[in-house]
């Protein structure tokens, strides 16, 4: 019988392709480095599981060295550890697992855009494996591809060299083709790692276990038994000081053809042959092809205005830094959408998400339907009667499930239950910021959690005809769930949004 490896560490050593290499940072003094990159590869670090030899080169245009660069992250994250709100939660950082870290990291000062870097990683990659990692604004990844294709940095030879991509891949499914006609020009496809960190969530993998993992719910999960399905993604906070890039973005661009079609992928999709990365990629981009193009008819979007949040005042979007005063930006986004498929068809799935909410939380519900008849003379048209599985993603993990049970006494009489499963009651608390995963596959060579060039087109196909709208976006006060459009979205469905708990 085959033994288990002690620690993580020696299971990334054990895998095929997950040789020591450099880690070179893009926007290595940016802000996406500094909320999720490091404090990812630190929970790495802290739990071995990163190969002897691994060093971080980090590239960026402020003149600093290698020391500086670290130290300054340093106490940036001892800061953001302490910050309920932040994506990476720690009391206090191990600071000999920061020295493992970064001991061995390089500074490279230098425009992205000017060959000279690119020369001189060149030197410094001579004969090593190695992971580009663009971590800075979209309009750069181009740039980078081309840059390192023609210094002939995404030749592997005999190891491997990978280049990862942020979110947004493109800003519609022109763009999209376009930059993925761009970078497929100098790397294969097994060379691209498209990231998405919903992907590496914890509960969020969970999905698939609990569908395919559980001979209970496979069955029932499919048009004959489902009424509908609710995925949101709800937060508190605003766009804080990124107006400038939030302007001609917006919440669909940010949020629905990246982060909410991956759970759509995960609680829709059919079951994969293996968990080979091409059988699950596959069976997430026939999903995705199956979304019947969106109709501006079944699409919402609202924006923002003045509220309370958490008992304090905040300012509407239009008062945001780098904010137009007549802007048409939506920082809300509702959907219904369609999936032309066997186990779908007829089933509607209600899509939203909103910045500046009455709560923080993002979540499943799918919703069974309700009996043929009142055989105990229950009230069928009770929201609180009925089957309903929310799986609960962020930041409580877990997942409940609505039942109708026998109220105790002497007439029969039917009442809501509900049975309840979270992972901190069960598994010990782990750092988990939604990139560790994804940087440990990547480092194995494993795409299963990464989005193929099919799967983003896809996405984009389905929002193409939304997508560009200017309409005037429908005001809501910071601290509600959303304009009234949105519930008027499902009522006339004779539907209801569940409350954002």
């Amino acid at each position: 019988m085959p033994t288990q490896p002690e620690t993580l560490h020696e299971a990334l050593e054990s895998v095929p392709g997950s040789r020591p290499c450099r880690l070179v940072v893009f926007g290595a003094g940016g802000d996406l480095t500094r909320r999720l990159l490091m404090p990812s590869l630190y929970d790495l670090a802290t739990v071995d599981a990163l190969p002897d030899g691994f060093a971080i080169i980090a590239v960026d245009r402020a003149p600093r060295s290698a020391e500086a660069w670290a130290d300054g992250l340093f106490t940036l994250m001892q800061a953001d550890g302490k910050d309920p709100s932040a994506e990476f939660s720690c009391d206090r950082i191990d600071e000999e697992a920061w020295r493992r870290l970064t001991h061995e990291a390089s500074y490279i000062e230098g425009d992205l855009t000017k060959p000279d870097v690119y020369t001189t990683l060149r030197d410094a990659l001579a004969g090593k494996d190695a992971i580009f990692y663009c971590a800075v604004a979209a309009r750069f990844f181009g740039t980078i591809a081309d840059s390192l294709g023609e210094a002939g940095l995404l030749d592997a030879q005999d190891g491997f060299r990978r280049i990862v991509i942020e979110k947004p891949f493109g800003h519609d499914l022109a763009s999209a083709q376009a930059l993925n006609a761009r970078i497929l020009s100098h790397a294969d496809e097994s060379q691209i790692y498209r990231i998405d960190h919903f992907m590496g969530k914890e509960a969020n993998q969970g999905i698939l276990v609990a569908r395919f993992a559980n001979v209970l719910f496979e069955p029932i999960w499919r048009r004959e038994y489902i009424d509908h399905v609710q995925i949101t993604a709800a937060e508190t906070i605003g766009v804080e000081k990124r107006g400038s890039f939030y302007e001609p973005t917006g919440a669909l661009r940010d949020m629905v053809p990246n982060h909410l079609f991956v759970l759509l992928s995960l609680i829709a999709m059919e079951p994969p042959s293996s968990l080979a990365s091409e059988a699950v990629r596959a069976e997430k981009t026939r999903l995705l092809q199956a979304i019947r193009p969106v109709s501006p008819d079944d699409t919402v979007r609202g924006q923002y205005a003045q509220g309370r949040i958490n008992g304090r005042d905040v300012p509407g979007y239009r008062e945001e830094e780098g904010v137009a005063p007549d802007s048409r930006t939506e920082t809300f986004v509702a959907m219904k959408l369609m999936i032309d498929n066997w186990r779908w068809g007829g089933v509607p799935f209600y899509l939203r998400t909103g910045k500046r909410m009455n709560g923080r939380r993002t979540e499943i519900n799918v919703v069974f339907r309700k009996p043929p008849y009142a055989l105990f003379d229950q009230n069928l048209e009770d929201p609180r009667i009925g089957n309903v599985i929310r799986f609960l993603l962020d930041p409580v993990r877990g997942v409940t499930m609505n039942f109708d049970v026998k109220q105790p006494g002497l007439e029969e009489v039917v009442a809501p239950a509900a049975s309840r499963f979270l992972y901190d009651d069960v598994f010990p608390k782990a750092p988990n910021v939604g990139y560790e995963a994804l940087l440990h596959d990547c480092m194995k060579g494993n795409q299963m959690l990464f989005q193929s060039a099919a799967t983003i087109e896809a996405a984009w196909s389905a929002v193409d005809p939304i997508v560009n709208s200017k309409d005037m976006p429908h005001v809501y006060a910071a601290g509600t769930e959303g304009p009234d459009a949105a519930h008027a979205l499902l009522a006339r469905d004779g539907r209801n949004w569940l409350p954002v708990t």
